[in-house]
């Protein structure tokens, strides 16, 4: 059995079941890199503070950088047997170095040793994240100044078909959506990085560290002021499900208007034969399953976010054992998030854009019923008349079934003594509708154009 880092005051070896039921080697595993990091750090202070000898500290350290060498080439051989990644990190280093091994447990505790860990990898992976946001927005971008001038598309409220808008305005909101997913992890970051290691089991140590040291070592820009808060704190594991389970709540949404685009009713987009799928009984199948995956998989995040809430919730201070349960979502988590946003990156690259059935849904006359509702705003209607007037205009094509562009003079000033074929020819037109819209943040294609610029800029992307 894997020696352990305690048991001197127990008088029986650990049962079994229990040992198996209590270890966490099969999942921490994932933070040895970062155990071992910052193993490094606290060495090479137990000698600078002269804790232990420089020439042990130095010892320790040239073992520590073995095993990260090892660990890079895919070497390292971690037991299932351990307890979990911290003993099995001082296991291997016994192997190492031999029982010099022993004193790098010196001033610390696992308790600040894996809030530490655990701080290293959220930090990590979240540049990671930010990092594949970007390169999805990126993605969108260039999507968006590809179809910037005369690709326009119905916009959709409870569904319906709502508005004329441009294809490359839609794209945007989705960079919109995703900025604010990176600006919650940028900010959260902040939070991240703090460095508990130190605090030891919860009160701190007799032992004269420099935590400060310790803290520069690995990049923190600051240390933690308490010591049971240190070792107890899980908000930064929450705050990160939180914001990746809005992010894939992001991702979600794109992924569904993508599905709908993609449906036979819709037809607005097609995805590449390599990234689609088929059916196993109806040969003409082509199935958005990656965009239906990473839909469902939202379902999941929003679990491991539960999951560590309620884990949390009923903890006395400081440190307990429940909290080793707090990485499996996270690890989960992080891994699918990642895994989605590369996916999605792939598939919108591979997916083609049918113009001809998008400018064709964006021909539908009903969609300028608000177009006709403003004019005559424009004209000095009142806005309740004026939309009484363009919805009753829609009611007569609809009953008639005779479109607004085909009705006569004489029938169009029936509604409203302005009304002329001329005016109506100009606002039932996609690209004039698009074009006649003011309003800053609005689909007129000098608007889109200026937000690509501004895109272009605060992403420092070439499109």
């Amino acid at each position: 059995m894997a020696k352990k880092l305690w048991g001197s005051r127990f008088t029986k070896p650990m049962d079994k079941e229990i040992l198996v039921f209590t270890k966490s080697i099969s999942f921490d595993k994932e933070l040895a890199g970062y155990d071992i990091e910052g193993s490094i750090a606290h060495a090479k202070m137990l000698g600078t503070c002269n804790i232990i000898k420089k020439s042990d500290a130095a010892t320790l350290v040239k073992g520590l950088q073995q095993l990260r060498s090892k660990l890079s080439k895919d070497k390292l051989k971690i037991s299932e047997e351990e307890e979990d990644i911290h003993t099995a990190i001082t296991n291997l280093l016994r192997k190492e170095i031999g029982g010099l091994a022993d004193k790098l447990h010196t001033a610390r505790s696992r308790n600040d040793q894996v809030a530490l860990d655990v701080r290293m990898y959220c930090k990590d992976k979240t540049q990671k994240i930010i990092a594949k946001i970007k390169d999805v927005q990126v993605c969108f971008l260039k999507g968006a100044n590809k179809f910037k001038k005369t690709t326009t598309v119905p916009s959709y409220t409870h569904l319906k078909r709502a508005q004329c808008i441009l294809f490359s305005h839609q794209l945007l909101a989705y960079v919109e959506m995703l900025e604010r997913d990176k600006e919650r992890l940028q900010d959260a970051f902040r939070r991240l990085d703090v460095m508990p290691l130190g605090s030891v089991a919860n009160r701190g140590t007799t032992l004269a560290i420099d935590r400060l040291y310790v803290a520069k070592q690995l990049g923190f820009s600051r240390v933690s002021d308490n010591s049971i808060d240190s070792v107890s704190d899980r908000d930064f594991v929450v705050e990160i499900l939180s914001h990746l389970a809005i992010l894939s709540m992001h991702l979600s949404r794109i992924a569904e208007d993508f599905i709908i685009w993609s449906s036979d009713e819709f037809g607005f987009v097609e995805g590449d034969d390599a990234h689609y799928t088929g059916s196993s009984m109806m040969p003409n199948k082509k199935n958005p399953d990656p965009f239906e995956l990473i839909r469902g998989y939202a379902g999941k995040i929003y679990g491991d976010l539960l999951a560590v809430l309620v884990m949390m919730k009923g903890l006395p201070l400081s440190y307990n054992r429940d909290m080793q349960l707090d990485k499996i979502p996270l690890f989960d988590t992080v891994n699918i998030t990642l895994q989605m946003l590369s996916v999605l990156e792939k598939v919108l690259y591979g997916v083609k854009i049918n113009e001809e059935q998008a400018k064709s849904a964006a021909h539908y006359e009903s969609i300028f019923a608000a177009d006709i509702s403003e004019y005559l705003v424009g004209l000095g209607y009142p806005s309740l008349q004026a939309h009484k007037i363009a919805g009753q205009l829609i009611l007569h094509s609809i009953k008639t079934k005779i479109p607004i562009k085909s009705m006569p003079d004489e029938e169009l000033k029936k509604f409203a003594p302005e009304l002329n074929t001329e005016e109506i020819d100009k606002l039932v037109d996609p690209i004039e509708s698009v074009k006649r819209v003011k309003s800053f943040g609005g689909t007129n294609p000098g608007q889109v154009q200026k937000q690509i610029r501004n895109w272009v800029k605060r992403l420092n992307a070439r499109i």
